[in-house]
């Protein structure tokens, strides 16, 4: 028996909204806005085609460590958090608060997309 911290299940942003409160995740993003007032940075990821779904991701326990370019409109980042809210009306919406927060850097956002899918398409298969 593991006495340590659970670990953070990788997934699509736009999965977030169907996740529970309280699932720890890891996900992309492209930062769309910062709020200095309310230290969030809201997150989006157009895929799949037609997905419209944005995270707003609270980062008031990171601000002394959290990179400037990690707020940068248009940068990548990588998150692992906790779910904390999402929206059951189904505008495609979700809250996170961020255990880390960093820059994705230079990569392949279209390998990234198919990895995660063939990954879902194999963890249906074996359930």
């Amino acid at each position: 028996m593991s006495r340590g911290p659970l670990p953070s299940e990788l997934c699509l942003l736009s999965w977030l909204p169907r996740r529970k409160i309280d699932d720890k995740v890891r996900f992309l993003g492209c930062v769309t806005a910062y709020s200095t007032k309310t230290a969030c940075i809201t997150l989006g990821h157009l895929y799949p085609r037609g997905t419209n779904v944005s995270v707003t991701v609270n980062v008031e326990l990171l601000l002394e460590t959290l990179a400037s370019e990690a707020t940068r409109t248009g940068e990548w980042v990588n998150v692992i958090g906790y779910v904390k809210g999402v929206d059951v009306v189904g505008s495609g919406a979700a809250a996170v608060q961020a255990l880390m927060v960093w820059p994705a850097g230079p990569m392949d956002i279209q390998h990234y997309e198919a990895a995660l899918e063939e990954m879902q398409a194999t963890a249906h298969t074996d359930s």
